[in-house]
């Protein structure tokens, strides 16, 4: 019986869209689950964040995870400046209702988010504002707004 050569070579053909389809697919599955992942690492860094400023006035934190630019911004001065600032607002008469959201850049990369937290004080509250974002290798804080209402 004689192969038809159009066949053969339709059939190589076929098996190599298949392949390259199956490779596509794990390849968007692999990207999916990435993209979900980085999500759940954001949101927890980003309350993580507000935690440590906010309840633990952990400066260490702080000072270690800004962003290049953020350490421009916020010289060791600055820094203590911060934490004595919230540090004189006393302990939070309850945990911060953190809220915010992470978005990505492209599609499946260069994720970052943004995080509000109002906080209540026993004399005033205070709102608190942070960006965050994971450009390469680690999460880092982007921007931070922190704001004290007047005195009650």
């Amino acid at each position: 019986m004689k192969i038809n050569p159009r066949s053969k070579s339709s059939g190589q053909i076929l098996a190599i869209l298949i392949i390259v389809l199956v490779l596509v697919g794990i390849a968007y599955w692999w990207l999916d689950s990435n993209k979900r992942q980085m999500a759940q690492e954001g949101q927890a860094f980003g309350k993580q964040v507000i935690q440590e400023l906010v309840v633990q006035h952990n400066l260490k934190f702080f000072a270690d995870h800004l962003s290049p630019a953020m350490r421009l911004q916020y010289p060791p001065s600055a820094q203590q400046d911060l934490m004595t600032q919230i540090q004189r607002l006393g302990t939070p008469l309850s945990a911060p209702d953190i809220q915010g959201e992470m978005q990505f850049q492209s599609h499946f990369f260069e994720p970052n988010g943004n995080f509000h937290a109002h906080i209540n004080y026993p004399t005033r509250g205070a709102d608190i504002n942070v960006a965050i974002s994971h450009p390469v290798g680690r999460w880092q804080i982007d921007e931070v707004i922190f704001t004290a209402e007047a005195a009650r």
